[in-house]
């Protein structure tokens, strides 16, 4: 690597770890100020930085905070599953151990992740919303040892992602210890993909084109090929 290179790197890496700080000090005052310049300033104020810094960081204001808090989560996701041992689960339970990884990290912020979601579902943002998702769900299925390059890597991803958006929602209005029955809805949702094929069926018919067709059409390429992963 060239020196030039590597500078580029360094500052890359800093500007990352400036993001990643202002986001997740901003993420408490979302609750009363949602993702906007109120929350972000008040992050950036709180990692030590100035309002200029969080505007020039994220000139696309809540939604470049929220698709940085997703980035987020699923690096803190991959990290736990790396950790793991993976090898001594099924295939079942380490789907299952991804999900929860995930949101265990976002627990802490979950008015945060409401408030995101609320952003996210508007029209306007539907692209970054299927984008958000679709990474988090092929992170989880690589991360368990999924290398399928055919249609089985629609399959999947297709099948989690009719239990990962539930199990999100269930997961925000769950008051139990530990979160406890998120985690029991999450194995219940993830065994009846698994025995029921008409549910397979018809999740895949509504989206082939979306995964096949559609933005996301090289993503089962991506390793073979090169990392073309895409981030929000």
């Amino acid at each position: 690597m060239t020196a030039a290179a590597k500078s580029a790197d360094e500052v890359k890496r800093k500007r990352d770890a400036k993001r990643d700080a202002i986001v997740l000090a901003a993420a408490p005052h979302v609750a009363f100020d949602g993702w906007g310049e109120a929350a972000l300033i008040a992050g950036a104020r709180d990692a030590g930085f100035d309002a200029g810094t969080a505007k020039r960081l994220f000139p696309e204001g809540a939604v470049d905070a929220i698709a940085r808090m997703a980035a987020i989560a699923d690096r803190e996701m991959i990290k736990a599953m790396e950790a793991a041992d993976l090898n001594a689960m099924r295939v079942r339970d380490r789907i299952i151990f991804g999900v929860r990884a995930r949101l265990e990290f976002l627990t802490p912020h979950r008015e945060a992740v409401r408030a995101g979601l609320g952003v996210l579902m508007r029209p306007t943002h539907a692209g970054l919303m299927a984008r958000i998702t679709h990474t988090t769900i092929d992170e989880i299925w690589y991360q368990a040892g999924d290398r399928s390059v055919d249609f089985n890597y629609y399959t999947k991803r297709g099948l989690l992602a009719a239990v990962y958006a539930p199990t999100v929602l269930y997961w925000l209005n769950d008051s139990s210890e530990g979160c406890r029955d998120t985690w029991d809805f999450l194995a219940r949702r993830i065994d009846d993909v698994l025995k029921i094929p008409p549910l397979k069926a018809k999740v895949m018919n509504r989206l082939e084109t979306l995964f096949k067709d559609g933005p996301f059409k090289m993503g089962p390429f991506r390793r073979a090929h090169g990392d073309v992963r895409m981030r929000p």
